[in-house]
């Protein structure tokens, strides 16, 4: 508002300004100017101008004037311009300073209160959880209390039911009869009745956990449901060229015949490389022939899990079969000298019998139940790696070298199937 003043001040004096040169252009003492003053002073006698003539000096006048005036427009601008351009910076930065000043208070402001909510939130869960630990021992204690009664009246009836029957005495009988309540004959027909129950349950328990329940922390097994040559199962290690061995096995057999094959490996050429089987009772392990074996007598248990081990080496010919991690058997000169060769058929359930795999099988060969934690080592490992394997809670995470459960491929064929824990 100011600088607009200013420019209306100028304009006035230059048009006031401007009037006035056109007048003493026209008169000057009240006659019309047609003396011209030379620099020296004197006077020089013109002749008297046109209307054209004025017309041009006023309007070079007139445009010397407003190129005066532009100039001192632009001059006053640009000086307003400068004094508006800082007021708005400092307009700005006192906007900022504000702004900055009360986000962070406001920020302040929301971090304390998020802060009391998570100290309630934190202390009404701290509380909670003391509730819910009192009332869990609460209910502990009264399971407690009631658990003790319970055994107090059994104690009872049973020493009350001891006494009546070591009692021959007809009066002694008569006064115990007095003193015991009248419904003690229901109240142990009753207590039998849940016994028999209980047992009942139990047993029940039993044959669904020898169903599901797999020995040594084993997560799977391999399941053979019946005896019939088209179920087995065909393992597919690397390489099988072997001068000494140690294969493990959990065993878990629902029946047993003069010949049941737990696993073999054979080759075109012969059949009986490596077996391990079941002759009724006994195991036996037979490397190169069949004639060429040794035999643990009564180790084999229907409907439980065993630990079978066999090792071999051909340098000495020495062979031992472990059950339980207990050694069962040992004999020396089994296939001396004799390398097991690559390139056979190695599976469980079924010996090689043909051409093929599945080739002309014997169903009476063929084993029902169960087998998990297979593995084969290329050497004879010791006695305490075989009593730690049958004992550890986890010998199903330990592998073999050539085959190691969970890790080696294994085909079920047939009925064939793996079941999970």
């Amino acid at each position: 508002m100011a600088a607009l003043t200013v420019i209306l001040w100028i304009l006035l004096n230059l048009s006031h300004t401007l009037a006035e040169d056109y007048d003493e252009l026209q008169l000057i003492h009240g006659m019309e100017n047609k003396i011209s003053v030379l620099p020296d002073g004197s006077c020089k006698c013109q002749k008297e101008l046109t209307k054209w003539d004025k017309l041009f000096v006023m309007l070079e006048d007139s445009q010397m004037k407003q190129s005066i005036l532009q100039h001192t427009t632009d001059e006053v601008c640009k000086v307003e311009l400068q004094s508006v351009r800082s007021e708005m910076r400092q307009l700005a930065a006192n906007f900022a300073e504000t702004c900055t000043s009360a986000m962070n208070t406001l920020t302040l402001h929301d971090m304390a209160q998020v802060g009391q909510k998570v100290a309630f939130a934190l202390e009404e869960i701290r509380e909670t959880k003391v509730e819910i630990m009192s009332e869990q021992k609460n209910i502990l204690q009264q399971l407690l209390a009631v658990s003790q009664d319970l055994s107090n009246r059994l104690k009872t009836l049973e020493m009350a039911w001891q006494t009546s029957a070591d009692m021959k005495d007809q009066r002694l009988s008569f006064d115990i009869k007095k003193r015991v309540p009248e419904n003690l004959g229901t109240t142990v027909n009753s207590l039998a009745t849940q016994l028999q129950q209980s047992k009942a349950e139990l047993t029940r328990y039993q044959k669904w956990s020898d169903r599901h329940i797999l020995p040594s922390g084993c997560d799977m097994a391999l399941t053979f449901p019946m005896r019939s040559k088209k179920i087995f199962a065909s393992v597919h290690p690397d390489d099988m060229t072997l001068s000494s061995f140690t294969a493990c096995v959990w065993v878990k057999a629902t029946s047993v015949l003069e010949k049941t094959i737990v696993f073999s490996y054979g080759t075109k050429r012969n059949p009986y490389q490596i077996q391990l089987y079941f002759n009724q009772s006994s195991a036996v392990l037979s490397v190169h022939s069949d004639t060429s074996k040794i035999v643990a007598q009564n180790v084999v248990s229907l409907g439980q899990w065993t630990y079978f081990c066999a090792t071999w080496s051909a340098e000495d010919g020495n062979a031992t079969l472990w059950v339980d991690g207990k050694l069962a058997a040992a004999s020396s000169g089994v296939a001396v000298g004799h390398n097991i060769p690559s390139g056979g058929l190695l599976q469980l359930g079924q010996e090689k019998n043909g051409c093929c795999t599945g080739g002309d099988f014997d169903k009476n060969l063929s084993f029902s139940g169960k087998l998990t934690g297979f593995n084969i080592w290329d050497r004879v490992i010791s006695k305490n790696e075989i009593q730690s394997l049958a004992s550890k809670d986890d010998s199903c995470s330990i592998r073999g070298n050539v085959v190691g459960w969970s890790v080696t491929e294994i085909l079920p064929h047939g009925g064939a199937e793996f079941i999970y824990n």
